[in-house]
């Protein structure tokens, strides 16, 4: 296998809340760009249809986003048959034919770009997040996203990383308590925090940022769920994971890149979480072509 692609295929589920979304994901998609109506492609034919097949482009990617992509279709034509022939979670190649397409031909060509616009941004994360998980492969670091998500596409993106082989970081600011410097100076200290935290939200796992070596020792006496090693060198990254000794996983998170991430999971920590999986989104190149 090309060392370019990823070491290991993810076959994630959509999960009930992703699901639900894809419908006004996809309204949204098709009204800001069919507008009042498709003004080339209602020069068709109203009875014609079509065969289409869509082509990866690029030397190696991650699929991800097909229910995206069909729900495109189906929206303007209910009876489009789609023919997969990769699965989200799948590394194609250039070249690879991914899917066939049947369908109204006025509803493929109006959908065409809202598909391949979903299918290229996910697909684009789910890429990078595979990178980055082949490169930590061999150490017990996992690769986690973060809330730095294209505005709308939150629960899309999300999807995708675990396309890639990555874990979810919390989904916004309801389902986990994140403590950060100023919300420790305004409570007085990390234990307060923490303590309150435990009383008012019961449940909610308890994220604590720390910054240096008292702080890390603050946040494992007061039971964090999990503590954010911030602005730790290397040698002070072994030095945590010393010091916690596996009583609570140690996440890095900031200024994380693809050249850095092995050496910051060498160091033996649990968790690394890079906002560029969702936020610096390099598209993955498809084609479609109608086919005679």
């Amino acid at each position: 296998m090309n060392s370019a692609l990823p070491r290991f295929a993810a076959h994630p589920e959509l999960r009930d809340e992703e699901r639900a979304r894809i419908a006004v994901d996809v309204a949204r998609a098709l009204e800001e760009d069919i507008g009042p109506g498709d003004a080339t492609a209602g020069l068709i034919a109203v009875d014609a249809r079509a065969r289409a097949q869509l082509v990866c482009k690029q030397e190696a990617a991650v699929l991800a986003g097909r229910d995206w992509f069909e729900a495109c279709l189906r929206a303007l034509d209910a009876q489009a048959r789609v023919e997969w022939l990769a699965a989200d979670g799948q590394w194609l190649q250039r070249g690879a034919p991914v899917c066939r397409i049947e369908a109204r031909a006025r509803a493929l060509l109006s959908a065409e770009r809202s598909a391949i616009n979903f299918l290229q941004t996910l697909s684009g994360t789910a890429t990078a997040t595979a990178a980055h998980v082949d490169a930590v492969h061999g150490t017990h670091a996992r690769i986690l996203d973060t809330r730095k998500t294209l505005p709308g596409l939150r629960l899309a993106q999300k999807y995708a990383v675990r396309c890639g082989g990555g874990h979810n970081h919390r989904i916004g600011l309801y389902d986990a308590v994140m403590v950060k410097e100023n919300h420790i100076a305004a409570a007085g200290s990390i234990a307060a925090i923490v303590q309150r935290a435990r009383a008012q939200a019961p449940g909610l796992p308890v994220i604590v940022e720390v910054e240096d070596m008292d702080e890390l020792a603050q946040a494992i006496e007061a039971g964090a769920d999990r503590i954010l090693i911030d602005d730790f060198s290397l040698e002070d990254m072994r030095r945590a994971v010393q010091r916690a000794a596996g009583r609570v996983p140690l996440e890095v998170s900031g200024g994380v890149d693809l050249a850095g991430v092995a050496a910051i999971a060498a160091t033996g920590v649990d968790c690394i979480s890079i906002g560029g999986l969702t936020k610096h989104v390099q598209a993955v190149d498809f084609s479609l072509r109608l086919l005679g």
